[in-house]
């Protein structure tokens, strides 16, 4: 299992390069809750604190092989940035539900971005071969450990800016950013609650955690949330062990949470990184007075997508 002093290394490593992201009061959802923005980090995505920490963790020898990652969007986003960062070449397996702003992106970082597939699952086993079969450095959005350290100083950051905080909600899809986010807080702060939101069209995590069977439906504004996990993921056991629950939103209450965000705070925010706010706000999760962070995990969302939420 990852340790704390992993994700301290992470924050160690990473803060040449990646501020603290901003904690927002949200007095619209209830009392004394936070939004913890890192729809504002670099590449507007979380993801860019576990691909940046993954690839300074490599070796010489494993980076001058080049890099192979798969994502939905938001990984590849932080691994094109980490490598232009360290001069490194990388290739990015994307399905072709993948925001045509993220592969933009992508490519403007310089990296090679591939489309292949119907479903990020296909991207993510082509991703694997290239791995086996060309022997480059495969980076997992979630299943691998420097990736969820990095993730988890998201976690050390709310302490210190929160230090009361009881409560935290955590957009969930592979797992990696629950992961390194529990595991920093309840290092420290074991009564600390953690509560995963899957949106209903990506239940993968609240299937493996209540061993249900919902399906998957790609037809989604949280696409960044897509694809269902691999098996034997290192993920998964850190889930049940530390997190308190998981649940479910609709798309209608993704949509709500998005206006939401634009209308009331001035943020672009994807559907995927919303469910949190969607879950207070459609009553999925109760709002307390427990001191609460929500953590906003995205912002890259197409136009097309922005106006359907709009009805522009």
């Amino acid at each position: 299992m990852v340790q704390l002093s992993d994700i301290a290394l992470a924050r160690y490593r990473l803060s040449r390069y990646l501020q603290p992201t901003p904690l927002e009061e949200a007095p619209g959802l209830g009392p004394s809750i936070y939004l913890k923005l890192e729809n504002a980090n670099r590449t507007h995505s979380f993801k860019v604190r576990g691909a940046l920490n993954a690839m300074l963790a490599l070796s010489d020898a494993e980076r001058a092989v080049g890099i192979v990652a798969a994502s939905s969007g938001n990984h590849a986003q932080g691994i094109a940035y980490a490598a232009k960062l360290l001069d490194v070449e990388a290739r990015i397996y994307m399905s072709k539900h993948t925001a045509q702003r993220k592969i933009a992106n992508v490519k403007r970082l310089g990296a090679q971005a591939v489309i292949f597939g119907d479903t990020p699952d296909e991207a993510e086993l082509e991703g694997r071969r290239v791995e086996r079969d060309e022997r480059q450095t495969y980076i997992s959005p979630y299943n691998d450990a420097n990736v969820i350290a990095g993730a988890g100083t998201i976690g050390l950051e709310l302490l210190d800016e929160l230090p009361n905080i009881e409560r935290v909600i955590v957009a969930t899809s592979g797992g990696g950013l629950i992961s390194g986010v529990a595991l920093a807080l309840k290092s420290l702060r074991p009564k600390i609650e953690v509560i995963g939101v899957c949106a209903a069209s990506a239940p993968g995590m609240f299937n493996a955690m209540y061993n249900t069977h919902l399906p998957e439906d790609y037809n989604t504004l949280a696409d960044a949330l897509s694809g269902g996990i691999e098996h034997g993921s290192i993920t998964l056991d850190i889930v049940r062990q530390l997190v308190d629950s998981v649940v479910l939103v609709s798309e209608e209450a993704i949509r709500d949470a998005m206006r939401w965000m634009m209308t009331e705070h001035g943020w672009i925010a994807e559907g995927g990184g919303v469910v949190g706010v969607a879950a207070l706000q459609s009553g999925v999760v109760q709002s307390n007075d427990k001191p609460t962070a929500v953590i906003v995990s995205g912002g890259n969302v197409d136009t097309s997508k922005l106006c359907k939420v709009l009805g522009c």
